[in-house]
C-alpha cells in the first residue's frame, strides 16, 4: 500500500467478538482470544503502512456491568497479553500506552501496565494506545475536575487548557475512527478528540478483521476530503 494520504492517527472500536463467539457456539472468552489475533494484524499492518499510532478500545468504563465472569477473565487475559506481547511489540519498535482510570483496576494488571509502558518508552515506529477503563465522558470531566482545582476561573477555560488535561495531550487527534460489529454509535469513545474524525462503521466482526478489510477502509478514507467545518476551496 502506498503511503501517500495515510491517516497519522487511526481509532478503533473493536467491536464483535461476544457475537463471533456465538455464533460458533463458543464461549465469549474464545472471542475475545481471536479478537486479540486480529489486533495483532492491524498493529503490525498499522506499522509497515507508516501510521503513527493507533488507539483501541479495550475496556470501557460502562463495561464493568458485564457479568462478572467475563470481567474477571478479561482483566486477567489483559495482563497474560502484556506480558507475553510486550517483547514482541518492543522488537518492532511500538510504544505501549495506556490511556484510563487505572485506579479500580487489579494491582497485577497496573503494575503490568506500568512495566509495559516503561520497557517500551523507547520506541518510535508506532505508539499502540490501549484504552482500559476509559470513557470519553469521564475524561473530559476529570480534565474540567483538574482545571478547577489548579484554580482556573471560568472565563479562563479553554479548548486548548481542556484538551491539555486530556490523555492524549501529547498526540494528534484520530483521523479517522473505526468500527467494527455493524453497529452505529460512538459509545463514549474519544469523543473530543474526533470531533472531525472520519467515521467508518463496517459490518465485519473484530475477530474476521483482517488486513485487506483495514486496507479497504484506508482506502475509502482516502478518498474523502477533509474539510473541518469549511467549504472546498
Amino acid at each position: 500500500m502506498s503511503l501517500a494520504a495515510m491517516p497519522a492517527h487511526v481509532a478503533i472500536i473493536m467491536d464483535g467478538n461476544g457475537r463471533w463467539a456465538k455464533s460458533r457456539f463458543l464461549p465469549r472468552s474464545m472471542g475475545h482470544r481471536q479478537g486479540a489475533q486480529s489486533l495483532k494484524v492491524a498493529i503490525q499492518a498499522a506499522r509497515e503502512w507508516g501510521i503513527r499510532y493507533l488507539s483501541v478500545y479495550v475496556f470501557s468504563t460502562e463495561n464493568w456491568s458485564r457479568s462478572q465472569d467475563e470481567v474477571t477473565f478479561l482483566m486477567g487475559f489483559l495482563t497474560d497479553m502484556l506480558v507475553s506481547q510486550t517483547p514482541e511489540l518492543i522488537e518492532n519498535d511500538v510504544r505501549v500506552c495506556v490511556m484510563g482510570n487505572r485506579v479500580v483496576l487489579s494491582e497485577d494488571l497496573q503494575r503490568q501496565i506500568a512495566s509495559s509502558e516503561s520497557a517500551s518508552a523507547h520506541c518510535q515506529s508506532l505508539q499502540l494506545n490501549l484504552l482500559i477503563n476509559y470513557g470519553g465522558r469521564d475524561e473530559i470531566v476529570q480534565a474540567v475536575q483538574q482545571l478547577i482545582a489548579q484554580g482556573v476561573s471560568a472565563s479562563e477555560v479553554t479548548e486548548s487548557r481542556v484538551a491539555a488535561h486530556l490523555y492524549t495531550k501529547d498526540i494528534p487527534d484520530p483521523d479517522m475512527v473505526i468500527r467494527t460489529g455493524g453497529d452505529i454509535r460512538t459509545s463514549n469513545f474519544l469523543l473530543w478528540q474526533s470531533a472531525y474524525a472520519e467515521y467508518f462503521f463496517i459490518p465485519t466482526l473484530w475477530p474476521d478483521f483482517n488486513r485487506a478489510a483495514f486496507e479497504s477502509v484506508l482506502t475509502t478514507y482516502r478518498s474523502r476530503e477533509r474539510r473541518f467545518g469549511g467549504v472546498h476551496a
